[in-house]
Order: C-alpha cells, then sequence, then structure tokens
C-alpha cells in the first residue's frame, strides 16, 4: 500500500511528536498558556523550526478570540492549519509538450542524490516513459559508476564521460542525444557541489546555459534533491541552490531515517516550490509523488488522546 510506505517513513517524526503530544493531550489538560508553549516547544522538536511558532501564535489568537476554548479542538486546528500551510506544495512533475522533458538534478554530495535519480528513472517508467539519464557529476568517478549501474539495472540508455571531463559538454552531449533519440525524458545528473563552493555554483550556471543552447525550452525542471536528516540545514542549501539555477521542485531524500519530518514546512517558507516527490525507503521503487493530507496524516497522529 502506497500511504504505508509513506505511514511507515515518517514513524520516526511522528513518534517525537506522538510522545509530545501525548502528555499535551492527556485527559483533564486545560487549553492555557502552559499548554501553547509545551505544545511549540513539541513541534520545534519536529524540526518545524519557526513555522512551528507561527501556527501556534495563531493558536493563542483563536485561542484570545474563544474561537477554540478546548484542548480537544486543538487537533483539528493543528492538522488545517498545516494543510494550508503546504497549500500548493504537491504538483506533478513537468512534462514539455515536444521531446524531450528535461530534468536537471542538483544537490550537495551525500544527499542521496544518484539514488533519487535512479528512483526517479523508475517511476517515470513505470508510468511509460523513455528515460535516459546523463552522467554530468563528472568529479567523482563514484557518481559515474553508480549511475552507470542503476541505468544498465533499468535498462536505459546513459550519456557519460571520463572523470574529470567538463560537465557541460556532457550535459551538451546528453541533450543532443536525447533530443536524436525522441526520448520523454533525460534526468541530467550534476556535480554534488557544496553550495558554499562558489566556483561549483558557477559551473552550476554553465550547464544551465549549454543546456538551452540546445533545446531553448530547457531544463524543464530543475529538481533539488535535500537530505531530510539534515533538517534546518538543508533550508540554506535551499536558498544557495536557488541562487544559481532555477529550482522548480523539491526531492526530499531520507525521510525514512530522520525524525525530522517537519522541515518540509520550513524548507517551504524558505523555497516556496512545489515538493515534488519523497524518498521513502532505500529501495528503487521508494519514491513517493508528495501529496499534501497523507503527508500530514502521517505526521499527525492523536492516538494518545483516547483512553485506555
Amino acid at each position: 500500500m502506497v500511504f504505508g510506505k509513506l505511514l511507515g517513513a515518517l514513524k520516526k517524526t511522528r513518534e517525537v511528536l506522538t510522545a509530545g503530544l501525548s502528555r499535551l493531550f492527556s485527559i483533564g489538560r486545560k487549553l492555557d498558556e502552559d499548554f501553547l508553549d509545551e505544545l511549540e516547544h513539541v513541534l520545534y522538536q519536529a524540526d518545524l523550526g519557526p513555522v512551528g511558532s507561527q501556527i501556534v501564535e495563531d493558536l493563542k489568537q483563536a485561542w484570545k478570540r474563544r474561537e477554540v476554548t478546548e484542548v480537544a479542538q486543538v487537533p483539528a486546528h493543528l492538522k488545517k492549519k498545516l494543510i494550508a500551510m503546504l497549500d500548493g506544495a504537491a504538483q506533478p512533475i513537468a512534462r514539455s509538450q515536444q521531446k524531450p522533458t528535461v530534468v536537471l538534478v542538483v544537490g550537495v554530495n551525500g544527499a542521496g542524490k544518484t539514488t533519487s535519480i535512479a528512483k526517479l528513472a523508475r517511476h517515470l517508467q513505470q508510468q511509460g516513459n523513455s528515460v535516459m539519464v546523463g552522467a554530468g557529476d563528472t568529479f567523482r568517478a563514484a557518481a559515474v559508476e553508480q549511475l552507470t549501474m542503476w541505468a544498465q539495472r533499468l535498462g536505459i540508455p546513459i550519456v557519460k564521460q571520463h572523470t574529470g571531463a567538463d560537465p557541460a559538454a556532457v550535459a551538451f552531449d546528453a541533450v543532443s542525444a536525447a533530443v536524436a533519440r525522441q526520448v520523454d525524458y533525460l534526468i541530467l545528473d550534476t556535480a554534488g557541489r557544496l553550495h558554499t563552493q562558489k566556483n561549483l555554483m558557477t559551473e552550476l550556471e554553465k550547464v544551465v546555459r549549454v543546456v538551452k543552447k540546445v533545446l531553448p525550452s530547457a531544463p524543464h525542471e530543475t529538481l533539488l534533491v535535500l537530505d531530510a536528516t539534515t533538517g534546518q540545514n538543508a533550508i540554506r542549501q535551499a536558498s544557495e541552490f536557488s541562487k544559481s539555477a532555477p529550482v522548480t521542485g523539491l526531492i526530499l531524500a531520507k525521510m525514512d531515517g530522520t525524525a525530522k519530518g517537519g522541515a518540509v514546512f520550513g524548507i517551504r517558507s524558505a523555497l516556496p516550490v512545489p515538493v515534488k516527490f519523497l524518498g521513502v525507503g532505500e529501495g528503487v521503487d521508494d519514491l513517493e509523488a508528495f501529496a499534501v493530507e497523507p503527508y500530514v496524516d502521517a505526521i499527525l497522529q492523536f492516538e494518545s488522546q483516547k483512553p485506555a
């Protein structure tokens, strides 16, 4: 079951919230300043950060206006606000009217970029699309080898050059080949550049320019892969990458390995682009198209309110 995977991936985040909420929603608690302060702390632990504070401030105002008067009304209010904050966050991957749709994938080393590319290729294949990949992370031999292995496993063509080759040259060759073969999607890897290395960010800008020379409408998507386990640090990466490439969507990898699943809210407030996919496991099929209500339901559960 698809929802079951998401529920499992967000288990750690849900446990952090549930542990705190079980104390807060214990029978007999009053809705007062102490309750609201504790609620803010619980949301902060799930890495909602300033967004959690914003939600609690909104709840305080509703409490003062007597719109919310008791603890039992808080869960519905919380859920409604969290869903509203993610309005517009879920959108399908782009599809160009003319083949190929070029998807540029960016992100720092270790974020899960190469694996996310493989998962995305698999996802697109399952929808009946032809897929090609371009190994533009030429600075790291392991990245090219890993992507080659995935391409072979998935039975899709790969365009690559030797280690240390110009990433822009690989991008040029890959887009040219994808145009010639009329594949549905070209997924183009880029160097696992650190967001603090200005020269590498400049290289990313060059790749974008070269892609446009071959296909002026491309890239049709620039997906930034962020490691969900880094929590608030991912927000800084999102901000920096958006300066060098027109980031159109996010892939949040390793959601199954973190209690910081709430960072989605903070990331979205810093970079208001759609969250396209969530990585929910280590398998090639473990990529979920992001959907707002299932996500909120998976991190917010209030079983602890029920009497034993």
